[in-house]
């Protein structure tokens, strides 16, 4: 069936957003396993023109299986409206034609998102993509012939941190740990989030709270410094109004709005939220993306 919103899907599915890995590419399309009322469904997607044509496979109704499809992508939201806005303002009006059809990618699970975000930090979009799909092959479950879930967070609190520590519980080493995944230093912050998140914070309370409230949860999670609790919050939540700030948007903010003069990533994080409003989280991507795009990324290096 296709679903009449403009989305541009490669380029959503591979920009590195921290809600989840890529999608399988099957049949040049992309699939996943996405829970639904509870229920595993699997979810084919593929470009049609500028809109998806979806397919799914589960038991549950296709009301419930668009809803949740129109979640992920974000389908809802007005994309035309928001590239009147850029248009409005002289330093983002190119950005549309750079990265005409990019959407949220929103997580369609918060914890692998938190773990995602975790593990992005000071990493490439290569290698903590490819440690999320190890750790969701090695201990999610299984549905669909090899499309697997991400684990629960009781199952990550359990596990070995590393290879010393599995061979003194076992008397030897499988790779049955986190570091085998290839997370280095994050194993322990994600074993602690899986504590924090099964004995002390609700995931289900968060999307009730304010950006506020919900920034200083987020925040006390070791390990999670307002970069991560943000990229947490925007591809996990759905709070449009962070604005993830980390040296490359300092520097781009910095180009495009204080004439290249050198300021703090804090205030870029204050500036990107009270001058973008509720479009923060969407004009961030887009900045992140137009840079690598246009050549300007290069050029602020």
């Amino acid at each position: 069936m296709i679903i009449k919103a403009p989305i541009d899907l490669q380029l959503t599915q591979m920009s590195g957003q921290t809600s989840q890995p890529p999608w399988k590419c099957v049949d040049g399309g992309f699939s996943d396993v996405v829970m639904v009322e509870g229920k595993p469904v699997l979810f084919d997607v593929k470009q049609s023109g500028e809109f998806i044509d979806f397919n799914f496979k589960g038991d549950v109704s296709k009301s419930a299986a668009i809803s949740k499809l129109n979640y992920i992508y974000d389908l809802n939201f007005d994309l035309n409206g928001f590239y009147r806005y850029l248009s409005n303002h002289a330093e983002l009006c190119d950005m549309s034609e750079f990265c005409n059809g990019l959407r949220l990618f929103l997580a369609k699970d918060e914890f692998e998102c938190i773990i995602s975000s975790i593990c992005s930090a000071n990493n490439s979009i290569k290698r903590w993509t490819k440690s999320i799909s190890d750790i969701k092959e090695k201990w999610g479950k299984n549905y669909f012939n090899n499309f697997y879930s991400f684990p629960d967070k009781s199952v990550i609190q359990d596990l070995y941190e590393d290879d010393e520590e599995e061979s003194l519980a076992c008397g030897k080493c499988s790779g049955n740990n986190l570091k085998s995944c290839g997370v280095g230093y994050r194993a322990g912050y994600m074993k602690k989030a899986s504590e924090i998140f099964t004995l002390e914070i609700d995931l289900s309370e968060i999307p009730k709270m304010s950006y506020e409230e919900a920034f200083e949860t987020i925040l006390k999670v070791p390990g999670v410094g307002p970069k991560v609790a943000d990229c947490i919050l925007l591809y996990g939540f759905d709070f449009k109004e962070a604005f993830p700030s980390d040296v490359w948007i300092k520097r781009i903010v910095s180009y495009l709005y204080f004439d290249g003069k050198d300021i703090s990533v804090a205030k870029v994080r204050d500036f990107g939220m009270e001058e973008f409003g509720q479009y923060a989280g969407y004009v961030q991507l887009y900045m992140f993306h137009y840079a690598r795009k246009s050549g300007l990324m290069a050029k602020l290096k």
